[in-house]
């Protein structure tokens, strides 16, 4: 008789991915990379004249000077990848100092590190983003990245409140947008609330705004907390740490909740950016994973929503899980969107994926 656990399938798969959690967890353990508040959340300069004229740059390296490229250093000096000290001071010439900002930023972003503006490079560059720094430094001069993939706010700031939490939020209806109901809207927040309420212990409850835990509305330009929006497709929202509340999205975007009925090529999925935002507001900062909600990049008509493992372990260190979340069905979710599971080695794939869950979490 042959036991399916120890079939040739399971012995392969096992052994893959046993070398996968070697191979990732010789990494060096540093902790989780910690932001400071409050955050500018998913920009899409895509559609940015500034951003897109960076695509002449291709195939520049170190030793070259190209007029603009100064503006391209400021780009990295805002995402957290040149000195603030020589802000004032960019050149056009691609020096030792530029060549190490753009190493930092291919590893960051998991990039081949070429240490030149290759293409894949470039096309990253002028991708839709979030304006929070990638990396931050302290002290003199160190570096803080990432290891694992989600991240938190500086001091891992979370709500402090008996369990099962209760988290109130509400809408500044004075701040709201006219082409979309409050009812929609409030519909799309339920729906958001709801996929990180399934996965903590935690409950969400709409209440007046002066007494709301979570305060969200609509601003444009300069509204008074330090963190002005831009105008269409520059910073599209922006949320604080906990235990600040703010939730603000630029009421200069052309935000869908159906792209079926809003035809602009410029509109943007409020859903996304709400499912986002929230994390921020829960404590989490930025992810490296393409996939997961808290990624910063979000384009235009694209819609995303669904939590991934990154952001579920992320916030599950934070708070614990729901009693009735099975992590079974998301690692399932997961492997099934890359490739089907054939029936002989379903289990052992998800044997070895809740090793690696374990592996992260206890790491």
């Amino acid at each position: 008789m042959r036991f399916p656990f120890f079939s040739y399938y399971c012995y392969y798969y096992s052994v893959v991915g046993l070398i996968y959690v070697l191979l990732f967890f010789q990494i060096p353990a540093f902790p989780a990379r910690k932001i400071s508040a409050p955050v500018r959340v998913l920009t899409a300069d895509a559609y940015n004249a500034t951003w897109g004229n960076f695509e002449k740059f291709i195939d520049v390296g170190k030793g070259s000077r190209v007029s603009g490229m100064s503006e391209l250093k400021q780009y990295f000096h805002r995402f957290g990848y040149l000195s603030p000290m020589k802000a004032a001071s960019f050149d056009d010439v691609f020096d030792d100092s530029f060549q190490s900002a753009v190493m930092k930023y291919q590893e960051n972003l998991g990039l081949p590190v070429t240490g030149k503006l290759d293409s894949v490079t470039i096309k990253q560059i002028v991708t839709p983003r979030c304006g929070v720094s990638d990396s931050i430094a302290s002290g003199a001069g160190r570096w803080f990245h990432i290891t694992k993939h989600f991240a938190y706010f500086y001091g891992h700031p979370r709500w402090v409140k008996s369990k099962p939490i209760t988290l109130t939020y509400a809408f500044a209806e004075d701040h709201l947008i006219d082409y979309l109901s409050l009812d929609e809207i409030k519909a799309v927040f339920r729906r958001a609330f709801s996929r990180w309420e399934a996965v903590i212990p935690m409950n969400f409850t709409e209440v007046e705004h002066r007494v709301a835990d979570v305060r969200i509305g609509f601003f444009r330009g300069d509204h008074g907390d330090g963190e002005p929006f831009d105008g269409v497709l520059g910073a599209l929202a922006h949320a604080f740490s906990p235990e600040n509340g703010r939730l603000h999205l630029d009421a200069a975007e052309t935000w869908a909740v159906d792209f079926k009925s809003q035809k602009s090529s410029v509109a943007v999925d409020l859903e996304s950016v709400a499912t986002h935002e929230i994390g921020h507001v829960l404590g989490l900062a930025h992810s490296s994973v393409k996939e997961a909600i808290m990624y910063p990049s979000l384009s235009p008509r694209t819609k995303k929503v669904d939590l991934r493992i990154d952001d579920v372990v992320g916030v599950q260190a934070l708070y614990g899980s729901n009693p009735n979340f099975k992590l079974s069905s998301l690692l399932e979710s997961d492997s099934t969107s890359n490739q089907p599971v054939d029936s002989r080695t379903g289990s052992c794939r998800w044997a070895v994926l809740t090793a690696t869950i374990f592996l992260i979490l206890w790491s």
